[in-house]
């Protein structure tokens, strides 16, 4: 595909997938006392009891303005599917940065991780509260892009080196994690500057300060949270020009030289947004790429 053709596709999901009206949850609970540390929750269409449940984390390189508002109709799919959906906020990077005209920050250290991690911790006991539909035992966790890369991350949580601050004694009991087109190797990600340099903004890449950000990689890049032994798939579009499918097949490598299978989706025809878009084929795959690792 040439790349005004593949820039006209991205256009054009990127306009149905997010043109899409907001859905409206069942409930919303807190997890914090910030405003953003909420989560919402989407009861089975069916009626459904003891519904899987799936934890759902929004992409948006970890910037301010993409809240989990642009996964609801995700959210309300998957609802219509027979699932129980948890929708995930947290806390992202400042409005606006330095540089006038710039791109808003990306990600708030160390609140982004903070919050996904308190989230996910609190997500049994809200849901057993909020959602009694949903049967805790068997918890999905997935997230698109930003999105991806933190499903990615709170599935790692007890293999984060000894003094970082989200790490778990033992495995979380998830089912699996199902990452879609996610940021899930930093290197290959700042390589190709995806999403205009948010990984850089994200572990913060300032010469000040000084080691850092090799730290701070070593806490949150999925490459570097290998194995996990956790049920892991990744979906991935084959035309995705925001995160493209290099930095997804970079963790497959990884984790295959750590003797772990990652399972890995490549759709043809498919940018980055077609997967969280409700009206298409491929949104149809993650769906059921969720119900093979939830049932």
């Amino acid at each position: 595909m040439s790349d005004s053709a593949a820039r006209d596709r991205d256009v054009a999901e990127t306009g149905s997938a997010l043109a899409r009206p907001v859905v409206a949850p069942d409930r919303t609970a807190a997890y914090g006392d910030h405003p953003d540390q909420i989560i919402d929750f989407y009861v089975p269409r069916d009626g459904r009891t003891a519904a899987p449940l799936v934890v759902l984390l929004h992409g948006g390189a970890w910037r301010a303005p993409y809240d989990r508002a642009h996964v609801s109709p995700l959210a309300d799919f998957l609802a219509r599917r027979g699932f129980a959906v948890a929708s995930v906020e947290y806390r992202r990077g400042s409005e606006k940065g330095d540089v006038p005209g710039a791109d808003p920050v990306a990600g708030r250290w160390p609140e982004t991780f903070d919050d996904v991690a308190a989230a996910l911790d609190a997500v049994p006991a809200l849901a057993a509260r909020e959602l009694p539909e949903a049967d805790v035992r068997r918890i999905v966790v997935t997230g698109h892009s930003a999105g991806g890369h933190l499903a990615l991350w709170a599935a790692a949580r007890h293999v984060l080196p000894e003094g970082a601050p989200w790490r778990l004694p033992a495995p979380p009991p998830l089912r699996g994690v199902i990452a879609l087109a996610p940021i899930a190797d930093f290197a290959t990600a700042v390589e190709l500057d995806v999403c205009g340099g948010a990984v850089t903004q994200l572990i913060g890449g300032a010469e000040e300060l000084g080691d850092e950000p090799a730290v701070r990689t070593a806490w949150t890049d999925p490459v570097a949270l290998l194995p996990t032994g956790i049920a892991t798939a990744i979906v991935h579009g084959e035309e995705d020009i925001v995160v493209p499918p290099a930095v997804s097949e970079a963790y497959v490598d990884a984790a295959a030289k750590c003797g772990e299978m990652v399972g890995f989706t490549l759709l043809g025809d498919v940018g980055h947004f077609s997967l969280i878009d409700p009206a298409t084929d491929a949104c149809a795959i993650v769906a059921e790429e969720i119900t093979q690792l939830a049932w």
